[in-house]
């Protein structure tokens, strides 16, 4: 009986088998892709917006939940029913130049986001361990590429999904400090700011941290690599007999990790809000910065479960970023790609893999500051995302490409509205405050 035959019983063998029977194990996509969401940087954007404006930012997360859920729902439907990916897709439907600027930005952005991230997690572990933060940063770069190179994508997923679990640090740090629950709810529907640049930079950083170009990507192509695990199984608009199923388990699947990404976030500013913004901190860089502010605020044990998520989120964050370029690039020349296979087999897709993290890491011993490749590479996301959003929308109404399984009205609705609102925050990216 090999290992993950043997859900019962004792010892390591047994643990195995009842962990992938676990719900947790069963699920799809889409609670990685939510989870790599609030990736250490992302923590940083949320953490200075709770900081900042303290309660008045809670309204962005209810917000952008739906917009976020329509776009994923549609890159995942996208993967399942052509069994492409998203960079593939597009290389069939539009010009090369669509394909060939979309997939350019999308790599140096994610390359610096990739920087900011392990720059972070060094700063959190040196924070945590006393270890060097150099040092560190190496370690969680070349652990996170090793696990992407060398064990198979059905075996690495199902470490992923339970890594998922960390988002709970940040639920637990609000029973760590008192809420004033009202107060929450009532700034949740009616916030209080002056509408100035400062809040418009938070806004902008904020939808373009939820909504990003490289979950598009990432979604589409898991879908495609978990469809590929199954035997005997096939594109919806090959064999439509299980789309029922599928296409209900994906709604669940994109709704429910959607979910989970955004009511971490909103605990995250929650957290702040209450810690930091009322003691007068109100200027965050970085997510390892908001964690050694909250020490003396909520005690030690807030402090180290704050760390140990942004840790915990920074080794999903990373193999996504990593993963979701690998994916558009190799799907644009047409090379094998895929997490599944071995290196051998997909040395083009491993090598750009390879080469994002390690320029990441050089980042680091370089005079660009992490922070700085931060802010940029939102600055390219909000560029990005608003023609992509508009080529994915049109893909999955097309019916030559999605054949019976078209896109919703209701789903296309809000597809637009979440295109609308990053169309406006990115301009407003661009207007001198």
């Amino acid at each position: 009986m090999d290992v993950e035959s043997a859900p019962r019983g004792h010892g390591f063998r047994a643990l195995w088998g009842r962990l992938k029977e676990h719900p947790l194990a069963k699920l799809g996509p889409g609670l990685i892709t939510g989870a790599a969401d609030d990736d250490p940087s992302g923590i940083a954007t949320y953490s200075q917006a709770g900081a900042q404006f303290g309660l008045n930012m809670l309204w962005t997360m209810p917000l952008t939940f739906p917009l976020m859920v329509a776009v994923q729902s549609m890159c995942a439907n996208l993967g399942r029913v052509t069994g492409k990916g998203l960079a593939a897709n597009i290389k069939m439907a539009f010009s090369p130049i669509v394909l060939q600027s979309v997939v350019l930005l999308l790599l140096i952005a994610n390359t610096l986001n990739i920087a900011a991230d392990v720059a972070v997690m060094g700063e959190v572990a040196e924070l945590v361990s006393g270890a060097n933060r150099h040092f560190m940063t190496a370690v969680f770069v070349f652990g996170t590429l090793a696990l992407q190179l060398f064990v198979p994508y059905h075996r690495y997923v199902f470490f992923l999904k339970w890594l998922t679990l960390s988002l709970l640090a940040y639920a637990a740090v609000l029973f760590t400090v008192h809420i004033p629950w009202k107060q929450v709810v009532l700034h949740t529907v009616w916030p209080r700011f002056t509408p100035d640049a400062s809040a418009a930079a938070v806004v902008v950083a904020l939808f373009g941290t939820t909504i990003s170009p490289y979950l598009f990507f990432w979604q589409t192509a898991e879908e495609v690599e978990d469809m590929q695990t199954l035997p005997l199984s096939a594109p919806l608009n090959q064999d439509p007999s299980s789309a029922r199923k599928e296409l209900r388990r994906i709604r669940w699947d994109t709704w429910s990790g959607m979910f989970y990404s955004n009511i971490t976030a909103y605990f995250i500013i929650l957290a702040t809000a209450v810690t930091l913004n009322v003691a007068g901190v109100t200027d965050i860089n970085t997510a390892a910065q908001a964690a050694s502010a909250l020490r003396p605020l909520a005690g030690d044990f807030a402090y180290l479960i704050f760390a140990l998520g942004i840790l915990g989120v920074g080794m999903i964050g990373v193999p996504v970023l990593a993963g979701s370029g690998a994916y558009a690039l190799s799907e644009a020349l047409g090379w094998n790609e895929g997490l599944e296979r071995k290196v051998r087999d997909a040395r083009g897709f491993y090598s750009i893999i390879t080469i994002s993290v390690l320029l990441a890491l050089a980042i680091q011993y370089s005079p660009i500051s992490p922070m700085k490749a931060l802010f940029w590479s939102a600055v390219i996301n909000g560029v990005v995302a608003v023609p992509l959003m508009v080529v994915i929308i049109m893909l999955v109404s097309k019916k030559s490409v999605m054949g019976d399984f078209t896109a919703s009205r209701p789903l296309i609705v809000l597809g637009w509205v979440a295109t609308a609102v990053m169309g406006a925050a990115a301009v407003s990216m661009f207007i001198p405050g």
